[in-house]
């Protein structure tokens, strides 16, 4: 019995388990029942981790291995979690069902050789180097190895289906709204990085049968296995719903059915810098494509092309750009906290006024206002 990682294993199932109670008190919604589903295929994965680290495979031997095909489902897991929290579709097909399919019944296949070609006692004798069967471990190494490609290959396919998933959910709300920040789940984007990084040591660990290379630091794989668990579990339990009309298709891969002369974008463009100037509408901090939309009475695809097309941006840039302005003018000119003109401008998030401010002028606030008093005197 592995002691240290029976502990850590012990503690991420009792994170698991709680995280689902959490989750089975939510609102019904498509996102959480995603989310319950994937903490549900965790808890199995843990728990075959919990069967080797325990020692209960002695008594158990048959269990050996049958959390892979449904380890497998984590990949699909993750990218059925983006589709409904992210995407403007709200239904999975059956075709998406059955493809996710595929892997599991590829790892069942490759698994039927050492399920019932082995007894429960040669099964046993494969763990003690000085009992195990050479014949017998060749067909034990070679179906984990076989396995691990088809779980990397698979998951791979659907994680970077997940990244395609948010990378439209961002676009879009770039095209649509000033403030993305509690909308655009960027946390999820990090959190497959993580992922990916955890199954890839994991499949790693197999290295050292192999090879008989020593990985030491494998030994920290259960530390940052349960470190990535704990962070996806809080981060994904404490995502607020997304709206409908905070989804969306980017309107940039939308067919138009028509073209604006360049006499309209003009006048748009025209308008747009008139209510941003005389009105300064980009104060308002919920400010989106929609309301600029019914403030100059234009649509949302015109006003949409005409940025793109004439002012080479994008809704964002445009509104911030304003914003960013204003805010070089109060540092400049008034003694106002910086958090003070982060809100008056239109910004109602630290983070996101020093990101944005920094990008632009390639100072912070505090440091840009320091300079400009020193140009000043």
């Amino acid at each position: 019995m592995d002691v240290l990682d029976t502990v850590i294993y012990s503690g991420m199932w009792g994170v698991i388990l709680l995280a689902l109670v959490q989750a089975m008190h939510k609102p019904k919604q498509p996102q959480t029942t995603y989310l319950i589903a994937l903490l549900f295929l965790l808890l199995i994965h843990v728990s075959g981790e919990l069967v080797i680290y325990t020692g209960a495979y002695q008594y158990f031997p048959a269990l050996v291995g049958m959390q892979m095909p449904v380890r497998i489902l984590l990949g699909p897991a993750l990218f059925f979690y983006a589709c409904a929290t992210m995407s403007p579709t709200l239904a999975i097909s059956k075709k998406s069902y059955a493809l996710a399919m595929i892997g599991p019944v590829v790892a069942i296949l490759v698994m039927l050789p050492f399920a019932i070609g082995f007894t429960s006692a040669e099964k046993l004798a494969l763990a003690d180097p000085a009992t195990r069967n050479p014949e017998h471990f060749k067909v034990a190494l070679y179906t984990c190895i076989a396995n691990m490609v088809v779980f990397m290959v698979f998951n791979a396919f659907y994680f970077i289906k997940a990244l395609q998933v948010h990378a439209r959910h961002r676009q879009q709300l770039l095209e649509r709204f000033a403030e993305i920040q509690s909308r655009s789940l960027d946390w999820f984007r990090i959190m497959l990085v993580l992922w990916g990084i955890v199954w890839l040591c994991y499949s790693l660990s197999y290295v050292p049968t192999l090879t008989g290379w020593k990985l030491p630091w494998l030994k920290l794989l259960p530390f940052f296995e349960a470190a990535v668990l704990l962070a996806f579990a809080q981060l994904a339990l404490n995502q607020p719903i997304l709206t409908k009309e905070d989804k969306g298709q980017p309107i940039s891969i939308q067919s138009r059915t028509a073209t604006l002369s360049q006499a309209k974008m003009d006048a748009i463009s025209d308008n747009l810098k008139g209510v941003m100037t005389q009105e300064q509408i980009f104060m308002d901090e919920e400010l989106s494509l929609n309301k600029l939309s019914k403030a100059i009475n234009v649509s949302e695809n015109h006003i949409s092309e005409t940025l793109s097309q004439q002012l080479k941006t994008n809704f964002f840039q445009f509104v911030n750009g304003y914003r960013i302005a204003a805010a070089e003018k109060l540092l400049q000119e008034t003694d106002k906290r910086v958090s003070t003109i982060q809100y008056e401008v239109g910004f109602n998030s630290k983070s996101t006024f020093n990101t944005a401010f920094k990008k632009a002028t390639g100072l912070t606030p505090s440091l840009y206002r320091k300079q400009a008093a020193l140009v000043t005197h």
